[in-house]
């Protein structure tokens, strides 16, 4: 009797474990990994990801901050899993042309998106084919960002295009940030390569700077791409991302956050207990 109620007591103890087991693994991997290029967006947008991936999916998730150009290569050769911050048609359109058979579109998470030349609203100019009238004004200089950014390709173009004399200067968002507020602290003109959504748009007074040969294209809009099977190995995490959008107010509040000197992370929970709808219907659909 003793040995037959042990061995009932056993098996009901491994059907009880097979099915907590069953019930807690995930498919596929359980680590994420998230591209991000050293832009304002995308280090908002990812690190929100990141924080909602580990905390309401259960995901380990690491980011790796590189540029444009290893973190697509990165997605093709499946280091990388995904990418949130892909503005088409336009500046990321060679890449995304070049490596098509080899990463996924997953969604769009932002509309209206922009590329191009900046200045702060005092200076006196309104088209790129005014540059070089005051050169000396910008010290010859276009302030850019990182060297592999579909945006410093695109300003090479517009260089050659209108045949500018200004320099363009690598360096990275933050860098371009930097000079931006220095120069319109002091009352002097700067160009840089600029975009939207970034938080500077909100903190100064800017325009962009027209451009009739249409270099940089009409406004874009961003996009999650994805190295392929993902979608198989953490269905979770794939319908989360696709489902992944924010207004320009959102970003803007979320970026911002992370420009008045909060860590990304910290800045994406204090964001997330703001807009706990938002993030409900990010998971929920």
């Amino acid at each position: 009797m003793f040995k037959k109620r042990l061995l009932i007591f056993i098996a009901i103890s491994l059907s009880l474990l097979l099915l907590i087991s069953g019930c807690t693994s995930k498919p596929g991997k359980t680590k994420i990994k998230l591209g991000y290029v050293n832009w304002a967006e995308g280090i908002a947008m990812t690190h929100l990801a990141k924080v909602i991936i580990e905390d309401e999916l259960g995901y380990e998730v690491q980011t790796v901050m590189a540029d444009v150009g290893p973190i697509f290569q990165g997605m093709a050769s499946g280091n990388i899993d995904a990418f949130m911050d892909v503005w088409l048609p336009v500046t990321h359109g060679e890449y995304v042309n070049k490596l098509e058979d080899d990463i996924i579109r997953l969604g769009k998470n932002f509309t209206g998106a922009r590329i191009g030349l900046v200045v702060p609203t005092y200076v006196e100019i309104d088209s790129i084919e005014d540059l070089n009238q005051y050169k000396d004004k910008f010290d010859g200089k276009i302030i850019g960002i990182d060297a592999g950014a579909g945006i410093m390709q695109k300003t090479r173009k517009a260089i050659e295009e209108y045949g500018l004399e200004l320099e363009l200067i690598e360096g990275s968002g933050p860098a371009m940030a930097a000079a931006l507020k220095k120069a319109i602290d002091n009352g002097e003109w700067i160009v840089v390569t600029g975009w939207q959504p970034h938080w500077k748009f909100a903190r100064f007074d800017l325009k962009f700077l027209k451009d009739p040969r249409g270099v940089y294209g009409q406004a874009e809009n961003l996009y999650t791409y994805t190295r392929t099977g993902f979608e198989e190995d953490a269905p979770g995490v794939a319908n989360f991302l696709e489902n992944f959008s924010m207004s320009s107010k959102q970003l803007g509040s979320l970026m911002g956050i992370i420009a008045d000197g909060k860590k990304p992370v910290t800045a994406a929970r204090e964001w997330i207990k703001n807009n706990r709808e938002v993030v409900d219907g990010w998971l929920n659909k």
